[in-house]
C-alpha cells in the first residue's frame, strides 16, 4: 500500500466544516391562514456543478440530501393546479434541461433513495429561473403570494417554484 503524505493532505481536511455536511431544516409558511411545513436536508454546493453533474438530468431526485424531503399540510391544497389532500407526503423533483416537475408522493419515512413512482399522488410542472449568482446551501422557502404561497427551491444557479393555495 502506498504511503500517504499526511502533512500535504492536512490542509484539505482542516478546511472541512465539522458536523453534518447536509444538516436537516424545517421551513414553515402560511397558506391562506393554515401552516404548512417542509422538512429536508440542506446539501452544500462546495464548488461543484450541481444540476447535470451531482444531480443528474432526467432522474428523480430526493430534493435535498439524506432522508426523503417531507411536506405536511393540515388542509386540502391546490399545488400547481393539482389537488393535494391534507396530510403528510414526500417531495421529489425531476430535473430536466427542458423543464422540471415536482412530485408529491404518498410514501413517508423513507431514505431519500427509496422512491416508488407507484406511490405518486401528483406531478406538476415547476417554473425554472437561472440565478445571477450561485446559492451555496440548498434552500426551500414558502413565501406569501396573495391568499396562497409560492414554494421555492434554490441551489447553485437554479431556482424552481410552484404556486400553492388552499383548495376552495
Amino acid at each position: 500500500m502506498p504511503s500517504v503524505d499526511i502533512a500535504a493532505a492536512a490542509p484539505d481536511f482542516a478546511a472541512r466544516p465539522l458536523g453534518t455536511l447536509s444538516p436537516r431544516d424545517t421551513v414553515r409558511g402560511a397558506v391562506d391562514g393554515s401552516d404548512v411545513w417542509v422538512h429536508y436536508g440542506r446539501p452544500s454546493r462546495r464548488g461543484r456543478e450541481i444540476f447535470g453533474r451531482v444531480v443528474p438530468w432526467d432522474v428523480v431526485w430526493r430534493t435535498g440530501a439524506n432522508a426523503a424531503t417531507h411536506f405536511h399540510t393540515p388542509v386540502d391544497l391546490v399545488v400547481g393546479g393539482a389537488d393535494v389532500p391534507a396530510g403528510t407526503y414526500t417531495l421529489w423533483t425531476l430535473p430536466s434541461r427542458g423543464g422540471w416537475q415536482l412530485i408529491v408522493n404518498r410514501q413517508t419515512g423513507q431514505w431519500g433513495t427509496d422512491y416508488h413512482a407507484d406511490r405518486d399522488l401528483v406531478r406538476v410542472d415547476l417554473r425554472v429561473e437561472t440565478l445571477p449568482a450561485p446559492v451555496e446551501l440548498f434552500t426551500l422557502a414558502i413565501e406569501p403570494a396573495g391568499a396562497g404561497a409560492m414554494l421555492r427551491m434554490s441551489w447553485d444557479r437554479t431556482r424552481v417554484s410552484v404556486r400553492i393555495a388552499r383548495k376552495p
